[in-house]
């Protein structure tokens, strides 16, 4: 996660035209099944680890949370969510998620979504998080699917005639580093096994609450036609846990 290509103009541009960056959360495929994994956020105190635009701390705060704290590497990110995402109860930090500092058991939820697979020290990340909880606080994050991150270049393979033949999984159980395209800039990421994310909880102490593995629903496969080709392979992991 300490790789901050937000802070360039030119990946930042381009992560601005995608669409849940210009529509908010009901753009994201996911997010039917993930707002289900969150618990009552009623006089919480919550985290957002890789908050970028603000749109999950919004989300919080209009459902009764108590405070919001949005963590985040880039500066260009957390300057837009204070323009279009800062209510009474939201704070923002610039602080790269790894050096990320919190007394003991301050937090009702931990929230993430879409950012530890930038993260190389996922079992450090886990023992401050369950720190940072309170007895019986909910842990609810996203990442890109094993399946997604396993071969590395994130991309179909095609036929001759540019049609797509099948999604590559290789190197599976070879975890680590994988450098990939994203907006047309080489990232940076991690990959893991799905038993890694899953015993990486259940060894630290947490309670497996949730798990699933998002498919778009009914109403995004009738609006944009090519979200069929997301049902043929699996695309993101959806986590709850609780301390």
């Amino acid at each position: 996660m300490k790789e901050n290509k937000y802070d360039q103009l030119a990946f930042f541009e381009q992560y601005g035209k995608m669409d849940r960056s210009q529509k908010g959360l009901d753009a994201a495929g996911e997010w039917y099944l993930l707002k289900e994994m969150l618990p009552d956020f009623t006089g919480k105190n919550v985290l957002d680890l890789g908050c970028g635009y603000g749109w999950h701390c919004r989300y919080v705060m209009e459902r009764g949370a108590q405070a919001v704290t949005g963590v985040d590497i880039s500066e260009k990110m957390l300057q837009k969510a204070s323009e279009i995402n800062l209510l009474k109860g939201i704070e923002y930090k610039q602080v790269a998620i790894e050096d990320a500092r919190f007394a003991p058991e301050v937090f009702d939820v931990v929230f993430s979504s879409l950012t530890f697979h930038y993260v190389q020290t996922f079992d450090v990340l886990l023992q401050n998080i369950y720190k940072w909880l309170k007895p019986g606080g909910c842990f609810v994050f996203s990442v890109e699917h094993p399946v997604f991150t396993a071969e590395g270049k994130q991309d179909w393979l095609y036929d001759k005639q540019g049609n797509i033949l099948h999604w590559p999984v290789d190197r599976y159980f070879s975890e680590g580093q994988r450098n990939t395209t994203f907006l047309g800039e080489q990232v940076l990421k991690y990959h893991r096994t799905l038993t890694t994310y899953l015993n990486g909880l259940l060894k630290q102490g947490f309670k497996l609450t949730g798990v699933n593995e998002p498919m778009p629903d009914e109403e995004m496969l009738k609006n944009i036609p090519e979200m069929a080709g997301e049902l043929r392979r699996p695309m993101m992991l959806l986590i709850a846990a609780e301390k």
